[in-house]
């Protein structure tokens, strides 16, 4: 292909270099415009020739106030849960909330001069800038010590097993002591279902209540960031320090969420400091019915949240059943419409139509197609999604993406309907314990991978979607599916009403002090 004419430092487009651009889209111009559009084109790359550098604009990090030292990949990365250690901290913190404790972050949330992996080698990128997250963490006095993997992890209770993802890493850290707290990334269940896989405590918040700016996403309609700790206090003063609009993220509203508290440990303390029968009275409790009905689920799993969910009575809760058939549809919306569009943004950097932080320096190492080299070093999940993607763009179209915005609209309207006459709804976290590792990885293929990820999402993906909270706390223990020996923790998931994050909070909160989840 013909490339525009470079005269004295400008570009000059000519017919020659706009033919081939026609052809691909199947556009036929007369020679007059052609001569027309090639004289607009020139102008057009004098104008892009003339922006300046957007370094200036961006958050770039006091590096002398948050200094970050140490930063290496680790000999010993517990079992797959380090991707990178470093040591960030501030040397000026706002105030003490999270002093002298440690926090490690999912490897696509950037930390200014360490790797962001994302997950696959497809491209090697170190970030400029801090994620909003990142920042508010150092100013509350933690100490980042390192990202965390996403991909194949042993599960802290049984090497072997999966730890869940794909904030793997951040599950098995927390759980193992590595590091207190942790950061997890969630567009279809991947905070949940590394803390039911874990046995650790970890909140999807409503969608736009965490700013997403300075990570890497899938789709800003599903993007959520969210706390991961060991006890449901820190996880809600994890979500204390990280919550609240930033100026970035559209998803944000630009003044504060008025109405919408952003404190949630003093909620949490006032909770558990009432006697055990009257900590949740007067509240109700609403199994969601089709939760319990996912196709194949493990009837262990099912009696332990059943079991677990029934106990909230003997803290003062109303208890009882309640269905919402659209549950079981909106999997199915959720699987259709994130590899028929999200690729563009996650995959090849084309984040448009949102006002957000974007990484223009990473965009360079990406193109409008990923390169063979890129592809084949990409996991199963994110090269099942390309293929969707191009197949999809193919065949279908926009119309895919459309349909199932659309019907996912009608998904979240039945979960209010339902939340008006209850305060939170309960599903198991995963229908499922943890499945046990493949020893070969990812040479075994994508459909090893890929095949039971629909049901494996069925309870956590709807809210996604919707932008409900949605929590797993620990409850339980089941047999593992391949060995009755082997037992795997089971999370009860806890969904409130959009930006009532603190409600699951509380519900989790008195179930942690009442029970003692390891010996159910």
């Amino acid at each position: 292909m013909a490339l525009p004419e470079h005269e004295s430092g400008s570009i000059r487009v000519t017919g020659e270099a706009l033919k081939p651009v026609l052809d691909k889209a199947g556009l036929k111009l007369t020679d007059q415009l052609i001569e027309d559009f090639s004289v607009l084109l020139t102008g057009f790359e004098a104008t892009v020739n003339s922006l300046p550098d957007d370094a200036a604009v961006q958050p770039r990090p006091d590096l002398e106030k948050y200094p970050r030292t140490d930063i290496h990949i680790p000999e010993d990365n517990d079992l797959g849960g380090w991707a990178t250690k470093v040591t960030a901290k501030c040397t000026a913190p706002k105030n003490n909330l999270l002093e002298g404790r440690t926090v490690a972050l999912k490897d696509n949330v950037a930390l200014a001069g360490v790797r962001c992996t994302n997950g696959t080698a497809m491209v090697e990128w170190v970030p400029k800038v801090d994620a909003t997250i990142a920042t508010r963490i150092m100013d509350a006095g933690a100490t980042i010590t390192g990202k965390s993997v996403t991909g194949p992890v042993h599960n802290p209770y049984a090497k072997g097993y999966s730890a869940g993802g794909s904030s793997s890493g951040s599950g098995r850290l927390v759980a193992t002591g590595s590091v207190d707290l942790a950061i997890g990334c969630d567009q279809g269940g991947s905070i949940r279902i590394p803390a039911a896989s874990c046995g650790i405590v970890g909140l999807k918040p409503t969608w736009g209540l965490v700013p997403y700016t300075g990570i890497l996403g899938l789709d800003a309609t599903i993007d959520h960031a969210g706390p991961m700790a060991k006890t449901v206090r820190d996880c809600a003063l994890l979500l204390e320090v990280i919550a609240g609009p930033d100026g970035w993220d559209d998803r944000q509203p630009p003044v504060e969420l008025g109405g919408y508290q952003l404190d949630f440990v003093d909620d949490v303390d006032a909770v558990t400091a009432l006697p055990k029968n009257t900590m949740l009275s007067g509240l109700k409790v609403g199994l969601l019915s089709e939760g319990f009905q996912i196709p194949g689920q493990d009837q262990h799993v099912v009696e332990s949240v059943r079991s677990a969910a029934m106990k909230l009575a003997e803290l003062g809760a109303t208890v009882s059943s309640v269905s919402v058939p659209k549950h079981l549809e909106a999997p199915v919306a959720w699987a259709c419409s994130i590899p028929a569009s999200s690729p563009q943004g996650a995959l090849l950097g084309n984040r448009h139509g949102r006002k957000q932080l974007d990484f223009s320096d990473r965009c360079e190492l990406v193109s409008q197609k990923l390169t063979q080299a890129q592809f084949d070093a990409l996991g199963p999940g994110a090269s099942y999604m390309y293929l969707v993607y191009l197949w999809a763009q193919e065949h279908h179209g926009p119309k895919i993406y459309s349909k199932c915005i659309n019907l996912l609209k009608a998904v979240g309207d039945a979960y209010d309907l339902a939340l008006k006459n209850v305060d939170v709804l309960i599903t198991p976290t995963l229908p499922d314990p943890p499945i046990r590792l493949p020893e070969a990885g990812y040479s075994q293929g994508p459909l090893n991978f890929m095949g039971k990820t629909l049901m494996l999402l069925a309870n956590t993906s709807p809210f996604n979607c919707t932008g409900h909270p949605a929590l797993s706390l620990p409850v339980g223990f089941s047999p593992a599916q391949d060995d009755p020996n082997v037992k795997l923790p089971v999370g009860m998931q806890i969904i409130g009403r959009k930006f009532r994050d603190v409600d699951c909070l509380k519900v989790a909160a008195a179930w942690e002090k009442a029970f003692d989840w390891k010996t159910m």
